[in-house]
């Protein structure tokens, strides 16, 4: 069943679980995290982001995604994940999905406010909701102390949220999107403070490279929900390459399969199983 985001985060925030987002470029993808979130009966959230839209247009891809979402007997999320641009969020919506991030956390903060401030606006209006984002997580991932400004505060998230009203909030304690080139240095105490000021649900970019026991420290400190994909590209790629002599159509199951894989270990990871 498609739902928003309000319906699925909230129950992970009192039952201290994790839902994933799961972006899904394509019908194989999709395949793979549906029928992944519908055997363990988890909850889930799927959708694609401004920056992966050369891989898969958005109303191209829109149309499978949603009526997939509607046809599910899981509780699904239709997300478009870092919208980058007002007219890219706007068509999101227009298409049908059911969540929007608006992403201006590396511009100006104020810049970043206004614009939020905006769609969620629009948004709400339309039964939408709305992910925001503050603090840059790509810069913090380097674990550098000179960059500590780059990390969230717990004033700027507590801030953020009552100028914006975002139903959920990313915030950087650490991680970076993609591949990690060294460790990445969680700061779970920032985590903790920002989780004992705030109820708004918070998010967990740069899922993919983090290792079970990261996982389960930033669940258990607050995180309702944790963003995956580039897990899911290194299944899909390595069922290729390990399955080369197949023709094209059983070389496609194999990577679904592959990806359904990754996406049930990190569903059982984040403890959102038999809760759907």
């Amino acid at each position: 069943m498609l739902v928003n985001l309000n319906a699925v985060l909230k129950d992970a925030q009192r039952n201290n679980y994790a839902v994933g987002l799961f972006n899904t470029t394509d019908t194989d993808m999709l395949e793979a995290v549906i029928s992944a979130a519908e055997e363990l009966r988890s909850p889930v959230i799927i959708g694609t982001a401004e920056v992966l839209l050369p891989y898969g247009e958005l109303a191209l891809i829109a149309p499978s995604v949603i009526e997939a979402a509607k046809r599910a007997t899981v509780p699904v999320v239709v997300h478009y994940d870092h919208g980058l641009t007002f007219d890219r969020c706007i068509e999101a919506m227009k298409l049908g999905f059911s969540s929007i991030m608006f992403d201006g956390s590396a511009g100006d903060v104020e810049e970043n406010l206004k614009n939020t401030r905006e769609i969620v606006k629009i948004a709400h209006s339309m039964g939408i909701t709305v992910e925001g984002e503050i603090g840059h997580v790509g810069e913090a991932a380097s674990g550098d102390n000179e960059l500590g400004d780059m990390y969230t505060t717990k004033e700027e998230a507590i801030a953020f949220v009552e100028d914006t009203g975002v139903d959920a909030l990313a915030i950087a304690i650490g991680t970076a999107h993609g591949a990690y080139k060294s460790k990445p240095r969680l700061d779970i105490e920032r985590l903790k403070a920002i989780r004992e000021a705030l109820d708004t649900p918070l998010v967990l970019h740069g899922g993919s490279g983090l290792s079970d026991d990261d996982f389960r420290n930033t669940v258990k400190n607050g995180i309702a929900k944790i963003n995956i994909f580039t897990d899911l590209c290194v299944a899909g790629r390595n069922a290729v390459l390990e399955n080369s002599e197949l023709d094209y159509l059983n070389l496609r199951n194999k990577k679904v399969e592959a990806i359904k894989e990754a996406v049930k270990k990190k569903i059982l990871l984040f403890g959102s199983n038999g809760r759907a």
